[in-house]
């Protein structure tokens, strides 16, 4: 690494899965990030399927090399967590001896590599915890508590290894801090470093229906009844409260999305993974629900969705609606603001700390009827979304932009590795 001048290092970054979701969206931009910077950036994962990915990672900015796909995610859909750091251990070994040092590794999610990569001496290692992960996985009976034990006790102490810990939120820092309880006594303390969003890529809404959108993967913890619920009981409320014909509405779920069109409602993802069970039960959940609820016909669901495809759904719609509680962070909201869209999202976890409540959106307690009135605002007076889109896409640019995120994240790399080898 040079002395003085523009620091130009050699950074790796191990993520488990190369998919589409909040984490990869991270890790892609860290990737894009520090190579506009100068660095050369080389990512190492067990898993990328170049039909289902970040179009970044095809680009030829940094290279991505597989190691590991041959080892199963799961065992008759049982041992995760096993099979996820065996998957990540042979990907870090084969980085420890197939590769040269590099002077940052940057891991996030299973923090198991951490010692692996400490071998090297001349190598510093920072770990991104987006959140710890026994606090994720279930311990409903004795034998899943006997089983995550020595997984839970693991994780403690190989994070604490890493030589410096980021997380997504301050909700995160306080919950890493209340978690990891030695950890914290020990005085080891994360920074915070917010996630990002490229505001370039969203466009001035051309036009704006009576939609609801909601992005977010098929998976029960994102909550995504709570939009179908909150749309049904919609069309409950007196033509006073919302000052429109909410018959019209749609709303549209986009397996990472959801729009909805008012009042029609679209629910897409462009997380939707046929691999995992949990993906595939919970869309037919959502499906019977819409029916009980009588909303079927304005309900539509898209399993997967382009970055291009996304960005339409975000141009068409009227808000956001973002469903999970104590998200650590949330992506979706920044996308949907830097697309000059409001966010009617949960007031916990992240979106506390992104969203300015009455001037970006509104932070509702998570239950139908507080999504609902907030849904009615907007249909009442359309001119409000576009003056909270407004403000959302200055709030994002100045605060949560890409270009933000990379000069925090570079300079935070290059102070570690210069305090490493200087």
């Amino acid at each position: 690494m040079k002395k003085s001048g523009r620091s130009k290092l050699n950074i790796a970054i191990i993520h488990p899965d190369l998919g589409i979701g909040g984490a990869e969206r991270l890790i892609v931009d860290a990737a894009v990030e520090l190579a506009s910077h100068g660095h050369n950036v080389h990512i190492f994962t067990a898993h990328h399927d170049r039909a289902r990915c970040f179009e970044e990672t095809l680009a030829g900015t940094f290279p991505v090399t597989v190691y590991g796909a041959f080892i199963p995610r799961q065992i008759f859909y049982r041992l995760h967590a096993v099979c996820a750091y065996l998957r990540c251990l042979f990907v870090a070994l084969c980085v420890l001896f197939m590769w040269p040092s590099f002077h940052v590794v940057l891991a996030d999610q299973v923090s198991v590599v951490i010692p692996l990569m400490k071998l090297k001496k001349s190598t510093k290692v920072v770990f991104y915890c987006h959140f710890p992960d026994l606090l994720l996985a279930q311990h409903t009976t004795v034998l899943r508590r006997i089983y995550r034990k020595p997984i839970d006790l693991l994780e403690e102490i190989t994070t604490g290894m890493a030589d410096l810990i980021l997380v997504n939120s301050k909700f995160t820092a306080s919950t890493f801090a209340n978690t990891f309880k030695h950890l914290d006594a020990r005085g080891i303390k994360p920074t915070v470093l917010y996630p990002a969003v490229n505001v370039a890529q969203f466009d001035e809404p051309h036009s704006s229906r009576l939609n609801f959108l909601s992005i977010n993967r098929f998976e029960r913890k994102k909550n995504i009844d709570l939009a179908i619920s909150a749309f049904a009981m919609l069309h409950t409320l007196e033509g006073d409260v919302c000052g429109r014909n909410v018959a019209d509405a749609t709303l549209t779920v986009a397996g990472k999305y959801i729009l909805v069109n008012v009042v029609y409602c679209l629910l897409a993802s462009c997380g939707f993974d046929k691999r995992l069970i949990e993906n595939v039960e919970y869309l037919e959940e959502l499906k019977s629900l819409a029916e009980r609820k009588g909303v079927s016909p304005q309900v539509k669901f898209v399993t997967s969705c382009s970055t291009a495809e996304r960005n339409k759904l975000l141009s068409q719609c009227l808000c956001v609606l973002y469903t999970p509680k104590d998200e650590h962070f949330g992506i979706v909201p920044l996308e949907a603001m830097a697309a000059h869209k409001p966010v009617i999202a949960c007031n916990s976890g992240g979106p506390v700390e992104t969203i300015k409540n009455g001037a970006t959106g509104f932070l509702c307690n998570p239950n139908p009827q507080e999504f609902a009135l907030a849904m009615a605002k907007f249909i009442q007076d359309p001119q409000m979304a576009d003056r909270m889109g407004a403000e959302a896409r200055k709030h994002v640019t100045e605060s949560f932009s890409t270009k933000i995120f990379g000069q925090r994240l570079n300079r935070i790399l290059v102070d570690i590795a210069r305090g490493k080898t200087e």
